[in-house]
């Protein structure tokens, strides 16, 4: 048996009680709901689901929503009605909060705890969709897109669905089973959030600008009357209504019924079907039906119009392809550029890190240990150039002896020779004779 905890110390200054172990709280608060008096409510339902046990479902209105939960035999009980409920209907249930208090393991929950149900009748939401649906038939906005002319073997289909639904397999398993071989546009766009419906009014639009679009599919899966709010826009209706493209609409299953699948060209009650609607000449069975009916002749009259139908095609794509092939051709060029200008830049500041640290090094060396020999080399080159500087010498008393020509006379005889000569002293020039001793 687990020990219970030993209580800690409760906040200092608090005058409130405690503390109690929360197990203890929560079973005191699970006992405290379920005392409470057992009413009735009503609203509108939402987020039906269902488990082996239980039934769970919320109840709201515009000012809250209360959790709601009943066990799955007495919702099995209700037979008819409660096989009928769907999202946006309005009820009235009857019993009394309750409260789950968890454990270590599984989190608490609160919720209303219903023994009993009935439908009370056609929920606010409801109505509103059916006000906006009178309103846009009184507008006329149920026939335009219905008077569009749609081409038999379209070349060009755009697409707005969700980029990861299985919507879109069944989209192209329909198409394949055609065997249309044309050009798909998609325009993926969100299909369940309270951005959708602007996404695929865009999407919509933008592929209504494209000249070669000659029919657009919208598709979406099955879900609850709110997974398939999106397409109830009124914006997105209106939208639809005006394009100069038809529209084929394929949201929910067959008992759906959204506001676009009324304004659009033609409602489909699956993603394969909207295919099918879309290219409505089946080559496949087109040419089994000519084969049939009148021999060779048919069979290859049937070859050159599906030849034809695939060229024109294939003729739809080139530019596409085309630039699809530039763009790659484009991005390997900028690819190859960044690469070349990035190897440069690295070479250069790989050379400029060089060029700094050696002129880093010789800073550090000329401002180091190394500057006072420096010094003291260059005094001591100073030293011994002044003892040979002719000057010195002068100064000292000595005279140096030129002849006319300015050439240095070293030796007696060189004098006498000379005759006259050119006396060098340390302040000025003087001239001379020479006299010899004989004279």
């Amino acid at each position: 048996m687990e020990e219970s905890p030993q209580t800690p110390t409760g906040i200092e200054g608090s005058a409130l009680k405690g503390p109690f172990p929360v197990g203890a709280y929560a079973e005191m608060l699970r006992e405290e709901l379920r005392g409470r008096a057992r009413l009735q409510l009503f609203g509108e339902i939402w987020n039906l689901r269902r488990t082996k046990a239980r039934v769970y479902f919320e109840l709201r209105d515009a000012r809250g929503a209360v959790p709601c939960a009943i066990w799955t035999n007495k919702f099995d009980a209700l037979g008819e009605v409660g096989s009928s409920l769907v999202d946006g209907a309005q009820i009235v249930v009857a019993g009394g909060p309750d409260y789950y208090p968890g454990s270590k393991t599984s989190s608490p929950s609160f919720s209303f705890d219903v023994t009993a149900l009935r439908v009370a009748g056609e929920g606010d939401l409801l109505a509103q969709l059916a006000a906006l649906r009178r309103q846009l038939q009184g507008e006329g906005l149920f026939e335009p897109q219905k008077l569009l002319a749609r081409p038999q073997l379209p070349r060009t289909i755009g697409v707005v669905t969700s980029e990861s639904g299985k919507a879109r397999d069944d989209i192209l398993a329909g198409l394949q089973r055609r065997g249309w071989a044309g050009r798909l546009v998609w325009g993926f766009a969100p299909v369940q959030d309270r951005k959708a419906a602007a996404a695929i009014t865009q999407a919509l639009m933008d592929l209504a600008g494209i000249e070669q679009v000659e029919t657009i599919i919208v598709a979406r899966g099955g879900g609850s009357l709110a997974d398939l709010f999106a397409f109830c826009d009124e914006t997105l209706c209106r939208t639809v209504a005006l394009l100069r493209v038809p529209v084929i609409a394929s949201v929910g299953h067959h008992t759906d019924q959204t506001l676009i699948d009324d304004v659009a060209a033609e409602s489909c009650s699956t993603p394969t079907h909207a295919a099918e609607a879309a290219v409505p000449l089946d080559i496949g069975a087109e040419r089994t039906a000519m084969r049939s009916a009148t021999g060779s002749l048919s069979r290859h009259a049937q070859s050159a119009i599906v030849g034809r139908a695939r060229a024109l095609a294939a003729l739809a794509r080139v530019p596409s392809e085309q630039i699809a092939r530039q763009r790659r051709e484009l991005n390997q060029g900028a690819r190859e550029l960044r690469a070349s200008a990035q190897r440069r830049v690295a070479l250069e500041r790989e050379r400029s890190a060089t060029a700094a640290e050696v002129l880093r090094r010789k800073a550090v060396a000329s401002a180091g240990p190394d500057k006072l020999a420096r010094l003291r080399t260059l005094e001591g080159l100073s030293i011994a150039l002044s003892a040979h500087d002719p000057r010195g010498v002068l100064e000292r008393g000595y005279a140096i002896v030129n002849d006319r020509a300015g050439n240095v006379i070293t030796s007696a005889a060189a004098a006498r020779a000379a005759a006259e000569v050119q006396l060098k002293f340390a302040d000025d020039d003087v001239g001379a004779k020479i006299i010899s001793s004989d004279d």
